[in-house]
């Protein structure tokens, strides 16, 4: 391995897990176990990954539900798989159509923001090519867990209760009271310890399970949907919904100090990981607390983004220059660009989200990397009534400029922002890693890597450290606990430093490590409820 296992230049709250016939890491306690109870009945890591992130969108809903999106790297039988699964725009809705009703930018609750959701579908396609149990069964721990009830955190109260007076401000209109019914039918948010359950989610996961999700695209959920879009203002025709399938795609990979870093391709922001990567690894990293080596990975990620949020949508759409951006010769270019100083390379990005992350792993070496989100908490505000399906708010991602490449239309996948990742070297798996939070997360890929690859800290040691969060032109916030000597050089440097308490703000991920014994080395975050379920 190229870290020292038992190394503590960071002292973490968490030691290294290790496991032999299975490991589900994630941000929740008894998601993670769900995962781990479905690898014990003769599941695989797809099996449980599916498991764990059906029973998240029970146990987590203030950062994903049944109606956001999916993507998923998943490595099988010696071969690495990409799944996007992120839907379209409806047919009915454009620029012109929301112009006319008095928008200028597009808001993040209500119909506008709403794209189809790709969960349902990410769950029946990972389970029917590569589960060796029936969705309905995978499902299983979900649906009782939404029919019995479960005790809240406190981690998953603070952000519930933050989402519940965020709505009470933007979601005023009546065609919200249905979030407010099923997310807070005690008019407040659920308190630590309180149970919580909902029977409608629990009977939708249950149709989910029969019928491999077509139900949500082809059936009776599908037709509740509906019927909720076209009475209430919605664009959503059936066809919509009927010709919705996940997308297979291959990852992108650069290599990076010896490993090959993968990341899925474009509508999602993976690739302005890899050129943050691809400009760093001209530059020699050793010391962690050089602040040369914070302002060298920001002035990188800048960079990056620059590229990205010009670039960046659906390519189904429109043309990205893959090749040139992670090309040898554009990361020359770039990272001769940096300077001693900060520079501003771009405008500014959009809001912190949430979202949740799993890796799997099994006896068998299948390992999965998946990620899934409704986007700004439980997203658009809308729950389809009688259903618990809180659908997300993805499409308030797209711009109304007819001329940028992420402008919305007709059919199209917004620019994304959760990302899965891997790692190989020399062709063999090392293993999954993701860390969540709007477009904190490609700067937590680079940050996370680079503890990892470049400063040799162990999984737990990579994820425990301290991180910087570029905001908008020289804006960097950095997590409380950092050096204070780094802070100070960054800002002579020209950065623009703010210290911030919050932990939340700098996303929370987990990552398996294959060992060279054939175990699996685990870490999860200490910013959230993180857990690591071992077998």
């Amino acid at each position: 391995m190229t870290f020292n296992t038992y190394s503590h230049r960071y002292p973490s709250r968490r030691n290294l897990v290790f496991a032999k016939k299975g490991v589900v890491a994630t941000g929740q306690p008894l998601a993670a176990e769900a995962g781990l109870e479905i690898l014990k009945k003769g599941g695989n890591a797809i099996d449980a990954a599916v498991a764990t992130a059906a029973c998240l969108t029970v146990v987590e809903p203030a950062s994903n539900g049944i109606g956001g999106d999916a993507f998923c790297i998943a490595y099988v039988k010696g071969k690495l798989y990409g799944l996007n699964s992120s839907g379209p725009a409806p047919q009915n809705i454009s620029i012109e159509a929301l112009k006319d009703k008095g928008y200028k930018e597009i808001p993040p609750v209500g119909w506008p923001p709403v794209t189809v959701p790709g969960i349902p579908a990410a769950w029946a396609s990972l389970i029917r090519r590569f589960g060796k149990l029936p969705l309905s069964e995978v499902l299983k721990p979900a649906i009782q867990y939404a029919s019995e009830g479960y005790p809240i955190s406190p981690e998953l109260a603070e952000n519930w209760g933050r989402r519940f007076e965020w709505y009470k401000r933007v979601a005023k209109d009546e065609i919200f009271k249905y979030w407010f019914d099923t997310f807070a039918p005690k008019g407040r948010a659920p308190i630590p310890g309180e149970l919580w359950k909902c029977e409608a989610m629990a009977d939708t996961l249950r149709e989910i399970g029969q019928t491999q999700a077509e139900s949500f695209y082809r059936g009776k959920l599908a037709e509740k949907i509906l019927e909720f879009s076209k009475s209430t203002g919605g664009y959503f025709e059936a066809e919509d919904f009927e010709s919705f399938e996940p997308e297979w795609v291959d990852p992108l990979n650069i290599n990076y100090k010896g490993f090959d870093v993968w990341e899925l391709p474009p509508n999602g922001q993976g690739l302005v990981a890899l050129v943050a990567l691809n400009i760093l690894k001209g530059f020699d990293l050793t010391d962690k607390e050089d602040p040369r080596s914070y302002h060298l990975q920001i002035e990188a990620t800048k960079q990056a983004f620059a590229d990205g949020l010009s670039l960046l949508g659906d390519p189904r759409h429109i043309e990205i220059p893959l090749l040139k951006l992670l090309s040898e010769d554009y990361a020359r270019q770039r990272r001769s660009e940096i300077g001693e100083t900060a520079k501003i390379y771009t405008s500014g990005i959009a809001p912190h989200s949430n979202t949740v992350y799993l890796a799997t792993a099994d006896e068998e070496g299948n390992m999965v990397s998946y990620i899934q989100s409704n986007y700004m908490g439980f997203g658009s505000g809308l729950v389809v009534p009688g259903t618990g399906i809180a659908l997300h708010n993805r499409g308030h991602c797209f711009v109304l400029d007819p001329k940028h490449p992420n402008c919305i239309a007709p059919g199209k996948r917004p620019y994304h922002t959760i990302i899965p990742g891997f790692l190989t070297k020399d062709g063999s798996p090392v293993g999954p890693f993701g860390i969540m939070g709007g477009y904190m997360q490609p700067q937590a890929h680079v940050q996370v890597l680079a503890n990892l690859l470049d400063f040799h800290l162990n999984p737990q040691e990579a994820l425990d450290a301290p991180r910087w969060q570029w905001i908008k032109d020289n804006m960097v916030s950095i997590e409380y606990g950092m050096p204070e000597n780094v802070a100070a050089a960054l800002s002579r440097m020209g950065h623009d430093v703010k210290i911030e308490l919050e932990h939340h703000p700098f996303g929370r991920g987990q990552i398996i490590w294959k060992t060279e014994h054939g175990t699996y080395c685990c870490a999860t975050e200490p910013r959230t409820d993180g857990h690591i379920a071992v077998w």
